[in-house]
């Protein structure tokens, strides 16, 4: 079976919307070759096709059907100069002729997509899932919702303690409160997907944080940069365990959402928290260096 020739080698006066697809089979006798099935677009009944009939095929009886198909239909068919070394043919394709082939392979086609791919019956089911999107995948999504809701929480109580009046830390507490941000955001994102995919979002209980996070040896600025570094670290492992569930599912949808969506920005994220945490060891714990810190996460533009 041959694929047809692209909407340009068409006669430019039939317009491309105009087109749907039919089939019709070239006898063995035509063509002087293996009998072939030629795929291409048909306008049916169309006037403004019927317009840009060739003068050639003008006097036809009940011809209705138009097809564009490659060079080896029989030459008694063409009605268009070469192009790229392919030929757009229009063909007239007669309703009444018993003595050719007509097949039938998009009928085949949709009675073997509505057995394979039935629609739900039923109005509690979703009728966008795919068999790829299995119940595996939709409980590991909702588990992953629940993980960023979780961070996304640790990271608000983080924010309020920074905020204290007497710890204030403002660039700390924006820093860290934006974070909460993005990880409700992720979490918003896999809801959305989910729902996108004819998934049930279930949410699950949040535990919760500490509200102290001052260490007598590493001071508060490093304890909470290195507890954010170990949740960013801990959120990439479960985006990867989440993408092997895809991967065992044949999912290829759901891989690339999560490398183009997730994946990406979180290894980022470890990069940014690993180099704060690299800055606060140098200085310490003293109160002067930690000022000229948060300064500059209250001064920074990203």
């Amino acid at each position: 079976t041959r694929s047809l020739i692209s909407g340009d080698s068409l006669p430019p006066a039939i317009p491309t919307h105009a087109f749907v697809p039919c089939s019709r089979t070239v006898s063995r006798e035509e063509n002087q070759q293996p009998t072939m099935s030629v795929v291409s677009f048909a306008a049916f009944t169309c006037p403004a096709a019927a317009a840009a009939r060739p003068a050639s095929a003008s006097k036809a009886c009940n011809r209705k059907i138009w097809c564009a198909s490659a060079k080896n239909v029989p030459s008694s068919s063409k009605a268009t100069g070469r192009k790229n070394n392919k030929t757009a043919v229009v063909a007239a394709v007669s309703q009444d002729s018993s003595s050719t082939s007509i097949t039938k392979p998009f009928e085949a086609m949709v009675e073997f997509a509505a057995t394979q791919h039935p629609v739900a019956s039923n109005r509690s089911d979703s009728f966008a899932r795919t068999r790829h999107f299995t119940a595996s995948c939709e409980a590991a999504l909702n588990e992953q919702i629940n993980i960023e809701y979780n961070v996304s929480y640790i990271y608000h109580a983080m924010y309020a303690y920074f905020s204290r009046d007497n710890v204030y830390l403002p660039g700390l507490a924006k820093h860290f409160h934006d974070e909460s941000l993005e990880e409700r955001g992720h979490a918003e994102l896999l809801m959305n997907y989910m729902v996108t995919r004819g998934g049930r979002v279930e949410l699950q209980g949040i535990m919760p944080p500490q509200v102290d996070f001052d260490h007598p040896e590493k001071g508060d600025a490093l304890y909470a940069f290195e507890l954010s570094l170990s949740l960013e670290k801990l959120n990439n492992d479960r985006l990867i365990a989440l993408h092997r569930v895809a991967e065992e599912a044949c999912d290829t949808a759901m891989m690339d959402f999560i490398e183009g969506e997730l994946l990406k920005d979180q290894v980022l994220s470890i990069q940014h928290v690993s180099e704060y945490v690299a800055q606060l060891r140098r200085m310490g714990n003293k109160g002067d260096a930690v000022w000229h810190f948060d300064q500059m996460m209250l001064n920074r533009e990203h």
